[in-house]
C-alpha cells in the first residue's frame, strides 16, 4: 500500500506560461468552492455555538451568525456568560474568516493578473 501525499495548489512559476482561461476557470471554481465550505463551516460552528450556549432556536442562531459574518452585528441580545465569551470570541474570528474568504477567492486572479503584466514586461526589449 503506497501512501498518497497530498499536494498542495500550485500556481505557475515566472517562466512557465498563462494557464488557458478554462484551466484558469476550473481553478478560480476550486478556490471559491474552498471559501464556501470554509464560510460554511463558520456558520455552522456559530450556529451551534449559539445554539448550544444560549439555547436560542436554530433560525435565530443561523439570524445571528449570518448577521456577524455579514459585519451587521448580532440580532439577539447575548444573556449569559458563556454566550458572551462566544459572542465576541466568534465576531473576531468572523472579521478574519470574511477577509480570509475573500483572499482565498482573490488568490487566483491576482496571481493571474500579475503572472501576465511579468509576461508582457518579459517580451518588452
Amino acid at each position: 500500500m503506497t501512501i498518497r501525499k497530498h499536494n498542495p495548489p500550485k500556481f505557475e512559476r515566472l517562466k512557465d506560461p498563462l494557464l488557458s482561461r478554462p484551466q484558469f476557470v476550473r481553478r478560480q471554481f476550486r478556490y471559491i468552492s474552498f471559501a464556501v465550505i470554509f464560510v460554511g463551516g463558520s456558520l455552522f460552528a456559530g450556529i451551534c455555538g449559539y445554539h448550544f450556549t444560549e439555547n436560542l432556536a436554530w433560525l435565530d442562531s443561523f439570524l445571528n451568525v449570518a448577521m456577524i459574518l455579514g459585519g451587521m452585528g448580532p440580532v439577539a441580545s447575548v444573556q449569559t456568560t458563556a454566550g458572551k465569551i462566544f459572542s465576541g470570541c466568534y465576531a473576531l474570528y468572523s472579521g478574519l474568516a470574511v477577509l480570509a474568504a475573500v483572499g482565498i477567492m482573490a488568490a487566483p486572479i491576482i496571481h493571474r493578473f500579475l503572472h501576465r503584466f511579468h509576461i508582457e514586461d518579459k517580451t518588452k526589449p
